[in-house]
């Protein structure tokens, strides 16, 4: 009984390690994923190095044909950012009169 008495602490540990690190990430790289594979042609992508560009196409072997002002560039999939291309096709707030 001593033993487990003395394991509980750090059972308890990797237990909220799992609860408040590894799962939100597991959940994060999954939201992402599924972003990236419901990408189409036409989107408005924002990268995550901050460049705005419409999607031209997408390959097989995940990169994808950009096009911005500088002109037409290739890119992965993963280089487009989830958090900034939702909110630049998000619809715009109405405001109240």
């Amino acid at each position: 009984m001593e033993q487990l008495q003395s394991f509980f602490p750090l059972i308890l540990l990797f237990m909220v390690i799992y609860l408040f690190m590894i799962r939100p990430q597991m959940k994060k790289q999954k939201q992402e994923k599924s972003f990236a594979n419901e990408l189409k042609k036409g989107d408005k992508v924002i990268t995550k190095s901050g460049m705005h560009a419409k999607l031209l196409e997408l390959n097989d072997d995940g990169t994808c044909i950009l096009e911005s002002a500088a002109g037409k560039m290739k890119y992965e999939r993963s280089a487009i950012s989830m958090e900034m291309s939702k909110k630049l096709n998000a619809p715009a707030p109405e405001k109240k009169k």
